[in-house]
C-alpha cells in the first residue's frame, strides 16, 4: 500500500516539482494550496504525513500546524520554508511541527525525511486515528482540539508540549507508554535535555489529575508510563 502524503504549498511551480517526484518515489499526494480547505482536506484523504508550507493564503502554516496535531497526535508534519530566522524554527516545533527545512531545499534530502519519519512512525506503533473531541478521563473531560482539560474544579488551558504528552498518555491509556518512544513522538528524539524536559510535564501533568485519585500517571522505571483510569 502507498504511503500517503499531504502536502500544503501555494507556490505553484515548486508545488507541480515536488509532487511530481513524490509520486515517482511511489507516494500517493494530495496537494491543496489554500490554508483555509486543509482540515476539510483530511475527510477526503487519511495522510500518512503532512509537509506544510508557513505563509499561506487564508490561514497560516503555523495555525494549520496546531489544528492538525490538536486532531492528530501522531501524524509527523514536515514544514518547508523561506521564513530562516532562529524564532520561526522554534515557532514552528512550539506549534507541533516535527521536522523543519528551509527554502531552497533539496528534494532528495526531502524524500530521506519523510523516508525517516515513516520509518520512525511505523515503529512506534502509535494510533493514526484522531482523538475525538472530547474524551472522559475519570471526572475529567480532556479536548484536545480546545486545548483543555475540563477538571471539576474548572478550566485547565493546556500548554501545546502538555497537549502533547497527555494526547500520547491517553492513546496508551491503561497501557505502558514507553518512554523513548513518547520522547521521539512529541520531540523527534530522546536526548538527555528532552528527557528532562519530559520529565517536568509529566509532573505537571500529574497536578493537573489530583482532583481525582482514580486518575494516575505511574512512572514504570525502565519502561515509560502508565496512564491509569481506575473505573
Amino acid at each position: 500500500m502507498k504511503a500517503k502524503v499531504y502536502y500544503i504549498e501555494d507556490e505553484q511551480f515548486l508545488g507541480k516539482i515536488v509532487m511530481e517526484t513524490l509520486e515517482k518515489q511511489g507516494y500517493e499526494v494530495r496537494w491543496e494550496t489554500d490554508g483555509a480547505k486543509v482540515m476539510s482536506g483530511f475527510q477526503y484523504f487519511n495522510p500518512d504525513i503532512v509537509i506544510l508550507d508557513i505563509m499561506l493564503p487564508n490561514v497560516d502554516g503555523y495555525t494549520l500546524c496546531q489544528q492538525i496535531r490538536a486532531a492528530y497526535p501522531s501524524l509527523p508534519i514536515i514544514f518547508l520554508t523561506a521564513k530562516v530566522e532562529t524564532a520561526d524554527l522554534v515557532k514552528g516545533f512550539e506549534s507541533g511541527g516535527t521536522d523543519y527545512m528551509r527554502k531552497p531545499f533539496s528534494i532528495e534530502e526531502l524524500i530521506v525525511r519523510v523516508n525517516h519519519l515513516l520509518q520512525l512512525m511505523a515503529g512506534l506503533n502509535l494510533p493514526p486515528a484522531p482523538l475525538s473531541e472530547e474524551i472522559e478521563l475519570g471526572t475529567f473531560i480532556f479536548k484536545p482540539v480546545r486545548y483543555e482539560l475540563i477538571a471539576p474544579s474548572g478550566t485547565i488551558k493546556l500548554s501545546q508540549r502538555e497537549l502533547e504528552v497527555l494526547r500520547v498518555l491517553v492513546a496508551f491509556r491503561n497501557k505502558v507508554a514507553d518512554r523513548r518512544d513518547l520522547l521521539k513522538a512529541v520531540w523527534g528524539d530522546d536526548s538527555f535535555f528532552n528527557s528532562r524536559n519530559l520529565d517536568v510535564y509529566i509532573r505537571k501533568l500529574r497536578g493537573y489529575f489530583e482532583e481525582d485519585p482514580n486518575v494516575l500517571i505511574q512512572t514504570l522505571k525502565g519502561k515509560g508510563y502508565l496512564f491509569l483510569i481506575k473505573k
